[in-house]
């Protein structure tokens, strides 16, 4: 069986107001989603940030996010 779909957009505005690491913008219909990571520095970082530290007295999280 084959199925043929034919599809027009038209978009006059289209604003993003943020997009993280693991975001898919897909607009219509596609055969296949490639996957694209892009790494900017806007802030011109000369060096990595500091190690997270949990706070004092945090909850532990819901799900854990390793195996016991």
């Amino acid at each position: 069986m084959h199925i043929t779909v034919h599809q027009s957009i038209y978009i006059h505005f289209l604003k993003v107001g943020s997009v993280s690491n693991s975001s898919v913008l897909q607009i219509g219909s596609a055969g296949s989603i490639q996957a694209q990571s892009d790494l900017y520095n806007t802030g011109e970082y000369t060096e990595p940030a500091m190690s997270a530290e949990p706070e004092s007295g945090a909850e532990t999280p819901l799900v854990p996010l390793s195996p016991p």
